[in-house]
């Protein structure tokens, strides 16, 4: 078990600093004239886009492959969707100041699948210039 997770460290930090992220009240932040109305969603897909990349470096290191194969970009992408969808679960039940909201999973799923893509044609287009 600490083997796998040392390969995940990076990843593991991101999602803490999500999840710390998502949990803090900002009160009347978001209706401040320094956003734009879907800037909420542009985060959430950012950040999901950013754990992505690294929970695909992580799973590339742990199993010593120069690309992601197609049966673990899925459950990377299994795995991202869920943890989005538990933070939004935490939003609606837990943390009361904030709101669970189904765009928020929508740009979260989007975001991971953005990054899992990113992965896929980068490290592919690396094995093919090396080949």
């Amino acid at each position: 078990m600490k083997l796998t997770l040392k390969y995940y460290g990076p990843a593991i930090l991101w999602a803490l600093f999500i999840l710390i992220i998502c949990a803090i009240p900002f009160g009347d932040v978001g209706s401040s004239s320094l956003f734009f109305p879907g800037f909420d969603k542009l985060v959430h897909c950012g950040l999901f886009f950013v754990l992505s990349v690294l929970y695909c470096y992580g799973s590339i290191r742990k199993w010593q492959t120069r690309s992601i194969r197609i049966e673990i970009a899925m459950k990377n992408t299994i795995v991202l969707v869920s943890y989005g969808a538990f933070i939004e679960m935490l939003q609606r039940y837990i943390f009361t100041w904030r709101s669970g909201d189904w765009n928020d999973l929508l740009a979260d799923s989007i975001g991971a699948c953005m990054g899992i893509f990113a992965v896929l044609i980068t490290s592919n287009a690396i094995n093919y210039e090396n080949n």
